[in-house]
């Protein structure tokens, strides 16, 4: 594999200092091909130079951020993979930074060898990140999950919700339509229901769509 180009955006000049040094110090594997105190400058210049990866700050001076940078690079010069360094790790910033185009998400604290260890992950395909933004992005994926589950519940009646939970506790059918003084058939009627509007064919199926996160 030949040299990986690298550009930096980013406007402090001690961190871009670093990072050219880190970039540059590794025997020709890694080359640190341009360097942008703004984020305009960027955009107008790096389209053309043919940088396999940028490290991109998000609070960038001007009127444009680097998640916007990205999103208008990604276009431009869509061949370049584009990582964000930045000191801020919500959720917003993270996803923002991803649906702009980012394939990459690290933060300052990274480690000096970590940080060229993504440089070359993301020239290969990857998706490198901290671990601190991994774990937001999973959690994210889980909380989404839950909520869908959730969801799944509110589609069914009062009473069938308690029927539902009879059922996730073991209950038999006659034992439910004794308990809320009901017949089998109408136990089996609301059941169909539930089936029906959880779009499952079983009980085992019914209780994990609507409780398995629960669990």
């Amino acid at each position: 594999m030949g040299t990986i180009k690298v550009a930096v955006i980013e406007d402090q000049a001690q961190t871009r200092q670093m990072l050219m040094a880190l970039i540059d110090g590794h025997g020709g594997e890694y080359n640190c091909a341009a360097v942008f105190e703004n984020t305009e400058d960027a955009v107008a210049a790096l389209p053309g130079m043919g940088i396999d990866v940028a490290l991109v700050d998000i609070h960038m001076p001007g009127g444009m951020s680097g998640i916007e940078c990205v999103r208008q690079l990604k276009v431009r010069a869509p061949k370049t993979e584009y990582i964000m360094c930045t000191s801020l790790e919500d959720a917003d910033n993270i996803f923002n930074a991803l649906q702009a185009g980012a394939t990459g998400y690290l933060t300052k604290s990274t480690a000096p060898d970590k940080i060229l260890e993504a440089i070359k992950d993301a020239h290969n395909g990857g998706s490198p990140m901290s671990s601190q933004v991994a774990r937001k992005v999973l959690g994210h994926f889980y909380n989404a999950d839950t909520r869908k589950k959730e969801n799944e519940l509110e589609k069914l009646s009062a009473r069938e919700q308690e029927i539902l939970d009879l059922l996730s506790k073991g209950y038999r059918y006659k034992e439910i339509a004794a308990k809320l003084f009901v017949s089998v058939e109408t136990v089996r009627k609301h059941i169909h229901n539930i089936y029906e509007k959880l779009q499952v064919n079983s009980r085992t199926d019914a209780l994990n769509k609507a409780y398995s996160h629960k669990r």
